[in-house]
């Protein structure tokens, strides 16, 4: 064989080489869509871990242990039943959902960003999108009785809030509040699907410490949000159902809408905090 020969052929052979590594390479990456899907739901429940290992600790406490196992009506083990049917239904709509949304943009995705301002801006705009969808939802879920009854009361089956129950809802409830919210925040907002990953991330944190029944010192959360663990504590009494709507960002629309109340966080004897509600004179 002439050396030309043997130089055509291992450029031949050099060529496939890469391109069998290029193939391997694509086949082992990971799109942004499925990022943006399951990193949340990774993070739901690292943070619920972190938050459960504190619910041992009575100081840290909204509530005694006690009060949780005795006025809570549904269990700890549906509760998980739960969330994981719920992320499971919820994972493969968001599939479909980036999909559809990516189909109509040309079949490719989102360009990222250029800048940490371009983020900050669709992260402000999505929070305020999905702050609005939820709230005036969640309200539409208490107001109208059947819609309480056979949906929104499961969430309320947690009058002790803990934090891997954050997501507890009826399936079709959480179609409504959380896909269709997510799915409209995404779009109006303009993100790209690995923005997404991080915006969807930091509202499942937010809203894990919402529900989490613990109130921590120096928490960042409740320094830069009124939308807290006892705020939306305050929700989920027995008499709290007409107020604290807002979620999981502002309290803005509970001020607008006039049904924010107000608390004040309390030290108990046995140990904790509690939030006790403010009732405005009228």
């Amino acid at each position: 064989m002439s050396g030309s020969s043997k130089a055509i052929n291992f450029l031949a052979v050099s060529s496939s080489s890469s391109s069998h590594l290029c193939s391997t390479k694509m086949a082992l990456a990971i799109s942004d869509e499925l990022l943006a899907t399951f990193v949340p739901i990774v993070v739901y429940w690292i943070y619920s871990a972190f938050y459960t290992s504190f619910g041992s600790f009575d100081n840290y406490r909204l509530h005694s242990k006690k009060d949780e196992e005795e006025k809570n009506l549904v269990s700890k083990a549906n509760v998980i039943k739960n969330v994981l049917f719920q992320q499971t239904i919820q994972s493969t709509l968001a599939i479909v959902l980036y999909r559809v949304i990516g189909n109509e943009g040309g079949g490719a995705s989102k360009s990222q960003p250029n800048s940490i301002t371009v983020m900050a801006g669709q992260f402000i705009i999505a929070m305020f999108v999905l702050d609005t969808w939820q709230y005036f939802m969640h309200r539409y879920f208490h107001h109208k009785k059947f819609l309480y009854r056979h949906l929104h009361s499961h969430h309320h089956k947690l009058v002790v809030p803990y934090a891997f129950g954050a997501i507890y809802n009826h399936p079709l409830e959480a179609f409504v509040f959380d896909i269709i919210g997510g799915a409209l925040s995404y779009s109006i907002s303009g993100m790209s699907p690995r923005t997404s990953m991080y915006f969807f991330s930091f509202a499942t944190i937010k809203s894990v410490d919402d529900h989490c029944g613990v109130w921590l010192p120096g928490n960042l959360f409740h320094i830069f949000f009124n939308n807290n663990s006892a705020y939306h504590d305050v929700h989920h009494y027995l008499y709290g159902g007409k107020y604290n709507f807002s979620q999981p960002f502002f309290v803005m629309w509970d001020r607008i809408m006039g049904t924010y109340m107000p608390y004040s966080l309390e030290k108990r004897a046995e140990g904790g905090f509690e939030a006790r509600p403010i009732k405005r004179a009228k």
